[in-house]
């Protein structure tokens, strides 16, 4: 499920949302459905899966925990 960035064309409130299958979204603040969709700093680049940061698959920094190289105690 993508999350979309919105501009309200009625009252310029920007929001984001989870969009899922067909719902209309509208505008938290005036409810209105002209909306301007665009892709949010989150969606645009994301790639599906946890980084592999080591080259070799194995060792710290190598399972992508978020929390950085050496944070899940693995090796």
């Amino acid at each position: 499920m993508p999350i979309f960035e919105y501009v309200c064309k009625e009252c310029n409130h920007r929001f984001e949302l989870l969009v899922r299958g067909d719902v209309v979204p509208a505008c938290p603040a005036c409810k209105g459905t002209g909306l301007d969709k665009q892709f949010s700093a989150f969606g645009v680049g994301a790639t599906g899966g946890w980084p592999v940061t080591s080259s070799s698959g194995g060792g710290c920094g190598s399972c992508g925990d978020p929390r950085g190289p050496g944070s899940c105690s693995m090796n």
